[in-house]
């Protein structure tokens, strides 16, 4: 088993361009596409192309540092404000693209440059700790289900929930049980690919088909990622995650959140204040492009839903484990 999985899966960084992986394409083709500033990398995320709370962080931090290489300071301002509304449910967005224009602000292009590599590499280390961490935690587990995307092709280094399904199956046999992740296939077309390519064994299911699996007693624990955890725990991550965070707690098995604390955003109280992003229609109504429904159906495309903190065993973040992830628990992280 190869367990040396690429920082650079998804993205590549010369010094001057950044290279994506265009993750709408794959499994069935692997094609590598250059930006070179800000609205490309943004429109790069807006469509998907790049994805992955932490791995659009990176980018965006890349990109606004090609911006104010190509102009200046100044003249890189709506560039970085255009980067900063490419999606907004994800806080590490915003963090990675205000850390590169702080950086900008005293030391130029050569100052953001350097930050936004700092960014990757910081969340590269987050991973492989988050891994450990979230190894150790669920040491005897087997069949494990996670849900959408969470590993290189979403983060810097392995992954979050993925580098921690990873490091399990390095110490010993697992399963994985892959939801497909409706209505994009993120968990049918990337987590099953990047599984298969580490020899990891893999089993996809249909989102509907968790709930009854936990029932039977066929899983043993769900680990999932996040995009924004909220002060007092609350989890905003792909749509569907709600849904198995209800059946795990029916089932009687943990349901861990793993993420970076990049992914943390301390200023919201609550999940009750995340913004959720609601996407175009048609990416229900023609998945893959083909027409599956009535094509002037109403749609609502909500890409996220928030998992209340009560309903979470433990978030697992670089810095150690909130079990379970109270207000004071995540404020005790932050701090550490």
């Amino acid at each position: 088993m190869n367990l040396s999985t690429r920082a650079d899966a998804a993205l590549r960084w010369d010094g001057e361009n950044l290279r994506i992986l265009d993750q709408t394409l794959l499994p069935h083709r692997e094609e590598w596409i250059t930006l070179e500033a800000a609205a490309d990398t943004a429109e790069a995320i807006r469509r998907l192309a790049v994805r992955g709370a932490p791995l659009i962080g990176i980018a965006a931090g890349y990109g606004l540092a090609m911006e104010i290489a190509a102009s200046s300071v100044a003249g890189a301002q709506t560039g970085m404000q255009t980067l900063r509304a490419a999606r907004p449910t994800a806080v590490n967005l915003a963090w990675a693209v205000d850390r590169v224009w702080a950086a900008a602000q005293s030391g130029g292009a050569e100052a953001a440059r350097a930050e936004a590599a700092r960014i990757e590499a910081e969340e590269a280390a987050a991973s492989a700790a988050i891994a450990q961490h979230g190894a150790d935690l669920l040491g005897g587990a087997r069949r494990i289900l996670t849900h959408c995307n969470t590993g290189a092709l979403a983060t810097g280094g392995t992954g979050s929930a993925l580098a921690v399904i990873r490091e399990l199956a390095a110490r010993g046999g697992i399963e994985v049980l892959a939801a497909e992740t409706r209505p994009l296939l993120q968990g049918a077309r990337l987590t099953v690919w990047e599984l298969t390519r580490d020899e990891i064994p893999v089993t996809l299911l249909v989102d509907g088909a968790a709930a009854g699996l936990m029932r039977r007693g066929e899983i043993d624990a769900v680990v999932v990622g996040c995009d924004r955890v909220a002060a007092n725990g609350d989890v905003a991550n792909k749509v569907g995650t709600y849904a198995h965070a209800l059946a795990a707690r029916a089932a009687g098995i943990p349901f861990v959140v793993a993420g970076p604390t990049s992914s943390v955003d301390a200023r919201l109280p609550s999940g009750d204040q995340i913004e959720i992003e609601e996407r175009d229609g048609d990416e229900v109504r023609r998945p893959g492009g083909e027409l599956v429904t009535l094509p002037d159906v109403a749609v609502r495309n909500p890409a996220f839903d928030v998992t209340p903190a009560e309903l979470v065993s433990a978030f697992v973040c670089e810095r150690g484990v909130a079990r379970p992830p109270s207000a004071e628990a995540i404020a005790t992280l932050l701090a550490s």
